[in-house]
Order: structure tokens, then sequence, then C-alpha cells
């Protein structure tokens, strides 16, 4: 069984206008002087009609043509006001396209073929008039003025230059009827992975998720690296024409004086994910992954005393007991000894004033001296609490191997601890001068976020 298939070859010349054209004149004549055909009024009328309405198809056929070699060549401008982005609380508006199929691959790939080069490609008067453009540039003012003729942005200036919005013509012209592109919510709970080179869209897309996100009344997380101010510029202006500009909050490690707080681990639902976010970011490899278990333990036992003392981590915290981990220990077992044996701190006074050079232990050699006397207290009575207990285990270590073994902790600490950023990531919550606010994702997640991981 013999099959047909439909050759489409668009790029190339609108051969169409030439029987439009014969349509039209024939028409003329036969309306004009229906005689010279040997036709009365009546008959030259109907074939007027004939003529006329064969030449409508075949225009029709011929701007077909037309119009996808210059959407080829040029990219359509596409401009939407922001009060005019459509919000749906069903479904997400993603912009205009189409769904691409066989013909479009078919279509792109004669893009690049040698022979339809010319239909592709900025014709020459427009390559002529970008070159004079560059050449008037660093010309004086009367004459530099010129340039804008080329320039001027009007469908009747024939070669004015591609609107400012990247990506490729062709990828768009394969398509000249474009539609309304839309998502379901509810498919939102996935992932959505967008690529693309610099300058193609990706942030205007952002914007456009951001726009509709901040309307329908839900969190906006904003995760930027690279700072994009225009892009922080737009999401404050969207919140503020959404009446949710009090909700608006930035963080930004570069700007602390205008910069929200966040505490990042003031906030949990198991103590342990204080160590794991600390622990998190030191190397776990080769031989660091044994330091970095032991920093996970011994940061985990200072977040756990401190929860016990009533107070909120904080990465200051957690380096001043990491740099001194007596004073943790002592004031520690003062709150336990003080609610569970009264009496037991009469005992550890008394070893405390038998103590010397003599009788401390190697190992708690440069220990406070109230430290080893506790120590030694716990090892004559049978008190099991598991917080005093890791933090006994703690002081236990030599000191000099207790410091080699932090060691790898140190640096994270202080980086994160020195100078205005110590005031972010470390908020003084009883501070009432301070006007910058305080997020916490547990506590309440701020209904706007914009932030900078840089």
């Amino acid at each position: 069984m013999a099959h047909s298939h439909e050759v489409e070859v668009l790029l190339r010349p609108a051969v169409e206008l030439y029987t439009v054209a014969v349509c039209a004149l024939a028409a003329i004549v036969c309306i004009a002087a229906p005689w010279s055909l040997a036709l009365n009024p009546l008959l030259g009328l109907a074939n007027a009609t004939a003529f006329l309405t064969l030449g409508a198809v075949r225009l029709r056929q011929a701007w077909v043509v037309l119009r996808y070699r210059r959407s080829i060549r040029r990219l359509p401008r596409y401009v939407m006001m922001s009060r005019h982005v459509p919000v749906s609380q069903e479904r997400q508006f993603l912009g205009r396209g189409f769904q691409w199929d066989q013909r479009h691959t078919h279509r792109l790939f004669q893009t690049y073929r040698p022979e339809f080069r010319k239909y592709v490609e900025p014709p020459a008067l427009y390559l002529l008039a970008r070159r004079f453009e560059q050449r008037l540039l660093f010309s004086p003012p009367p004459i530099s003025n010129l340039a804008g003729l080329t320039r001027w942005d009007h469908p009747l200036n024939p070669v004015r230059p591609l609107p400012p919005v990247g990506g490729l013509p062709r990828l768009h012209g394969i398509e000249p009827r474009e539609v309304d592109v839309t998502l379901p919510l509810n498919e939102r709970v996935g992932h959505t992975l967008v690529l693309g080179t610099t300058r193609v869209g990706k942030t205007r897309l952002a914007e456009l998720l951001i726009t509709q996100d901040i309307r329908r009344g839900e969190v906006v997380i904003i995760f930027d690296p690279k700072g994009d101010a225009d892009l922080l510029r737009r999401t404050y202006a969207e919140a503020k024409r959404a009446g949710r500009e009090r909700e608006f909050y930035v963080f930004h490690l570069g700007w602390p004086d205008f910069s929200a707080r966040y505490n990042a681990i003031g906030r949990f639902s198991r103590i342990s994910e204080v160590a794991t976010r600390i622990a998190g970011q030191l190397s776990a490899e080769g031989d660091s992954a044994a330091f970095r278990e032991f920093a996970w333990r011994f940061v985990n036992i200072i977040a756990r005393a401190l929860v016990e003392l009533g107070q909120r981590p904080n990465y200051a915290l957690i380096q001043r007991h990491v740099i001194n981990i007596d004073a943790l220990f002592i004031e520690y077992a003062q709150h336990y000894f003080a609610r569970a044996e009264p009496k037991a701190w009469e005992a550890i006074v008394q070893i405390e004033g038998r103590l010397n050079d003599k009788t401390i232990p190697r190992h708690m050699l440069g220990r406070d001296k109230r430290v080893v006397a506790i120590e030694q207290y716990l090892s004559q009575v049978r008190i099991y609490d598991p917080v005093l207990d890791g933090l006994r285990s703690a002081v236990r270590y030599d000191r000099t191997y207790f410091d080699k073994i932090v060691a790898s902790l140190l640096p994270l600490l202080e980086k994160l601890t020195t100078g205005k950023i110590a005031q972010l990531l470390a908020p003084d919550y009883s501070d009432l001068n301070d006007p910058r606010p305080i997020f916490e994702w547990m506590l309440r997640i701020p209904p706007m976020s914009a932030g900078d991981s840089g």
C-alpha cells in the first residue's frame, strides 16, 4: 500500500505570489474588459470571482511562507505588564510556546542547511547598519546621533535591531502559532530544572513564577548566589504591589546593616540537628571523616547542655564552649546538683580544696580545679544524667589532644562569628533597639524571603 507523505518546505521563495498577481490581473480584465475574453459582463464577473478566490487561497499560502521566514529571522517582541500577568489558583502561567513534535525537529534541522542560510541569517543591509552604528559609537555628538536612525525600533525601519530578549529566533520561529502555556499547580510538587546559557531568560522566567506565587499569597523563598539586584527589586516591587511588603525579608551577608537576622541552629525538631548543621560543613574525606564525627558528637553535647540550661543555641555560644568546655561543665553541674542533689556541692568544694598539682590526674592537667573536683565526685557516686555524662567525657580528654581534634571545627565557627556577620547568624533576641527582624523556619516561615547564600 502506498502512503502519501507531505513534504513541507517553508524556507523558500513565496512563488505563490506569482499566481496571486496573475489572478488579480485576470480578475481586473474580467471586470473591466470582459469582451476581450469573449465574455459578457455577467460571466466576466463570475470569472473574476473565481480568479479572486484562487488568488486569495494562494495569497494565504504565500503569507504562511513569508510569516515563517520572518519569524525565523527576527525574534518577536513579547511584552507584558506586571499587572497583566494572569494569576490562577489552579494553574501556573509559564508564558507562550508550543508543543514540540517531529515537524519542529525537521524545521529546525532545515535552518542549519547551507541552501537555506540566506533565509535564516541577517540580511546584508542589517549587518551594514550594525557596522555603521559601531563606527559612529565613538564619534562626536552630532555624528553619533545618526546611529539612532538605524536603531529606531519601529516596523517602518527595515534594519531595526532585534529586541533585547535573548535566545535564538529560529527556536521560536519554527512555530509561528504560539499559545499560552500553563502548568497545573499540583504538578509543582515535583522538582523543576531550568537550563540555559546567559541572557536567554532564566531570571525572567523566575520573576514570572515569583510574581504569581506572591499574588496567590504563597510562601516564596529565593536563594540567589549571584545577588541579582534587579531580581531583588522586582521581588520587592511585587510584594509591595500585592500589599505584602511587611512580610518581605532579605538575608544578605554582604549587607549586614540592612539584612534580616537568622539563627540557623536556634530552632529544630531534634536536638541532634544542631550538630548535624554545623558538622555537615566540615570535610568528610579521608582522615577528616573521623574528626568530623568527633566534632558532631562534641557539638551535640554542647547543644544538649545549652537546651537543658534554657539557652537557645547559636554559633557564638557553640564557639565559646568549644574553646572553653570547662565553663559549660561547671554551669551545668551547678544546675543539675541544685535540682537533684543540693548537698553534693559541699562535697565538691571539699574535694577542690584538697587538689594540687600532684593529686590532679595527668589527663586533667590544665583543667580548672573545680572541673577536676566535679569529675572526681562523679566517679565516687552513681549518678546517671546523659548530658552530664557527655560533658564529663569531653573534659576527661587530654587538653592538648582535645585542642587538636576540634582544630577543624574552630575555623568554621570563627568565620561565622567574626565581625558584623555574627550579629546576623547569632542574633541577640533581647536587644529591643535592633530593628532588623529575626526569622526562623520552625517558628514562623516568613511569607516572603529573598536570600543570598554568598
